[in-house]
């Protein structure tokens, strides 16, 4: 398999390594908000224990792994990719901009193999509604890729997504591996009252959610063959 294609957008950082410019970076734009910022450069700046990865690490902020590798039946969960999906969209980490009423989310996470190796380059493409619970389906508003670090990591600045009727609050992601299959999933918030009439709705998929002053910070692990 190759890559899915995607168009190529002028966001920074672009790079699969991290360097000291980018962690400025986020320090300047992320000062006014230091909640998130302490989370996220915490992730960004310091490696986190993983099984079997080899290295120690001393993050000052642990967010638990939201799935388990090192088991060939742990795979993360594939869903359908419904029908607002579309093709050819803009390299990018922020898409707050695009819905500048939304509540503030953070997303973060690692691209793992089944025995839990990082996976750099792994390609990361999210999708979802705006706070009124609408897709964008003429444009990329709330759409864009990004691609993995060399530690597996990535991170994308949104919101939090509206409902949409008959679903419960949701994100849609596609990750891919170079060279591998392409996973389509979905990502679901703990505690939404629409979970349990949801018949999409997967608690394997839940996001690990942390409320902080300024919005929400979500981490999950994909794990991918």
């Amino acid at each position: 398999m190759t890559l899915l294609v995607a168009k190529s957008g002028n966001i920074r950082p672009t790079s699969a390594q991290w360097t000291r410019n980018d962690l400025d970076f986020l320090v300047r734009r992320y000062s006014a908000m230091p909640t998130r910022r302490h989370f996220l450069i915490s992730f960004v700046a310091t490696p986190i224990v993983l099984p079997r990865l080899g290295h120690a690490a001393a993050a000052s902020v642990e967010l638990p792994l939201t799935a388990n590798c090192g088991d060939d039946d742990d795979l993360t969960p594939a869903q359908t990719e419904g029908p607002y999906f579309t093709p050819e969209s803009p390299e990018k980490k922020d898409f707050a901009s695009d819905s500048p009423g939304g509540e503030r989310m953070t997303l973060i996470g690692y691209v793992l193999t089944k025995d839990c190796q990082p996976v750099e380059k792994a390609l990361i493409e999210l999708w979802h509604a705006d706070e009124t619970g609408t897709y964008d389906n003429s444009g990329y508003k709330l759409r864009g890729h990004q691609f993995t670090d060399a530690e597996g990591k990535w991170w994308f600045e949104t919101i939090v997504p509206g409902l949409y009727p008959g679903r419960t609050r949701h994100y849609h992601v596609k990750v891919q591996r170079p060279g591998g299959n392409v996973l389509t999933t979905q990502l679901y918030f703990a505690d939404e009252p629409d979970n349990r009439r949801d018949r999409m709705f997967n608690a394997d998929l839940l996001l690990d959610i942390k409320t902080t002053s300024d919005g929400k910070f979500g981490r999950y692990d994909f794990i991918v063959a």
